[in-house]
């Protein structure tokens, strides 16, 4: 609202200064290239597992941390303001900044002299910032590979621990953007090797934010237009004091996380939220579940009421036990549905196969919670139903992690990886790998928590809009917001 109440100064200064800051921007972040090479040049693998020193380091290091300011003083931060004391290596071999806000965040690494950063792999084949990241000689974590994040502990630990042979690593430990008002939870990789770590807090104190970059916000192109059309943008960065963990916390790189973000919240004076983001799916923890802020069940029965489709008058005829692979086109003759975008808005909601084809059981589960005309005892036992499978001996049906997390999916969001622990834990007190209906039911309607969830989530005449006052996407909008995937 704050920018659009000055549109005809930006209408101007958009105009004239921002397309001289941006293309002079570019050209600076391509000087930058020469120096990022230089540095590792000619140097093996082997030569870049250790920090690189000499002649390399002094020339290409000033060169870039020179022209790094340069290339934020184009897009109008003139001014970074430093508070406090950055610590040495020896004294914290780790930074944590937050909140992480924007894709500006970045220049919190001009008052830290540059130190080493953790990146996707797959950041190395974008132009520049590829060979930046070598000249950095970054962390990299393949976000395709499950042993990538087990090597990427182990370096960081490597470095961490290196007595100040390394310089400082810097993290941004919630992980992706959000709007500031709060701190989501924090991840624990900046705090698995156990050593002391000095919090770092960005904060833009200018009279319009044009840099909070969110799901529900501008984009990125709007985002850098904005915020190059203000004459001036500050940004604060504070060094808080060091934390040294405890020997508990040493061991307990949750705990760690935990106790540093409600440090850096309380300086903050906003929140430290349980919130965090699973991919791009914003997510809170209520007992032992994780559920999504607004589940895509929500949206569905949006969709399909514009489209003046009641879920009641749809037969599913899904058969309990069985999966049926259904097509879009299926899809569309099952629910009625003729406009062409509003099936294939509708259908997306749905887990596809290879083939792009959806379970109809996960249809029929869907349009029977948001037909509203069952108890949540019926709901949950159609769930069962529809997804416990036949045992070999015996009468008895059980309900298997797949679809168990199938259900919390679809019902409260719930990230499958998740769901499929969370069944692992509560099939632990038996002899069993799969729920009994009795169990399922004991866990989601017989806890007072998940009963209260369930209830809030499944019966359609309660589910509040995202701006009802009581809803947990309005708490989420007034604190965090789902970001846009972006390569940290």
């Amino acid at each position: 609202s704050g920018i659009l109440s000055h549109p005809l100064q930006f209408c101007l200064l958009g105009a004239l200064l921002a397309p001289i800051r941006v293309l002079l921007a570019f050209i600076v972040l391509f000087l930058l290239w020469p120096f990022a090479w230089l540095q590792v040049a000619g140097l093996t693998e082997e030569q870049l597992q250790e920090p690189i020193t000499g002649w390399r380091k002094t020339v290409c290091h000033n060169g870039v941390l020179g022209l790094s300011r340069l290339l934020f003083f184009l897009l109008g931060f003139l001014r970074i303001r430093v508070r406090g004391q950055r610590a040495s290596c020896l004294q914290a071999p780790v930074l944590v900044a937050a909140p992480h806000s924007t894709f500006f965040d970045p220049i919190v690494l001009l008052p830290c002299d540059l130190p080493k950063v953790v990146s996707r792999a797959e950041n190395l084949s974008v132009p520049v910032i590829g060979a930046l990241l070598r000249f950095n000689q970054a962390i990299l974590v393949s976000r395709h590979d499950p042993a990538s994040r087990r090597r990427v502990v182990e370096e960081v630990r490597r470095r961490a621990t290196s007595g100040g042979k390394w310089p400082q690593v810097l993290f941004f430990p919630e992980g992706t953007c959000s709007n500031k008002k709060a701190l989501l939870k924090f991840k624990p990789g900046a705090f698995i090797a156990g050593v002391p770590v000095q919090p770092v807090l960005i904060r833009y104190p200018n009279s319009l934010d044009t840099t909070s970059w969110a799901w529900r916000g501008p984009g990125v192109l709007k985002v850098l237009w904005l915020t190059a059309s203000q004459p001036c943008s500050i940004v604060d960065v504070e060094f808080l004091p060091v934390y040294h963990p405890s020997l508990e916390e040493s061991r307990d790189p949750t705990l760690y996380a935990n106790n540093v973000q409600r440090v850096m919240a309380q300086a903050l004076g906003i929140p430290a939220t349980e919130c965090e983001f699973v991919g791009s799916l914003p997510v809170i923890v209520v007992g032992r579940l994780k559920v999504a802020l607004e589940p895509q069940l929500w949206e569905l029965r949006r969709v399909l009421r514009k489209a003046g489709l009641s879920p009641g008058c749809v037969d599913a005829g899904a058969e309990p036990g069985r999966s049926r692979m259904i097509s879009q086109e299926e899809f569309a003759r099952q629910l009625q549905l003729s406009d062409p975008q509003t099936v294939a808005g509708a259908f997306s909601y749905f887990q596809q196969d290879a083939n792009g084809l959806v379970d109809f059981r996960d249809v029929a589960l869907a349009l029977a919670a948001l037909d509203g005309n069952r108890s949540l005892e019926e709901l949950t036992c159609l769930a069962f139903e529809l997804f416990a499978e036949e045992q070999t001996e015996g009468p008895t049906r059980l309900l298997y992690r797949d679809g168990f997390s199938t259900i919390l999916h679809l019902l409260l969001g719930s990230p499958r990886p998740a769901a499929v622990t969370l069944h692992a834990e509560l099939c632990q007190a038996g002899s069993c790998q799969g729920l009994s209906l009795c169990q399922f039911q004991d866990f989601s309607l017989r806890d007072p928590l998940h009963e209260k969830l369930f209830s809030t989530y499944l019966r359609p005449s309660q589910i509040p809009n995202a701006s009802s006052p009581g809803s947990p996407t309005a708490r989420a909008n007034g604190t965090v917001q789902a970001p846009k995937q972006k390569g940290d």
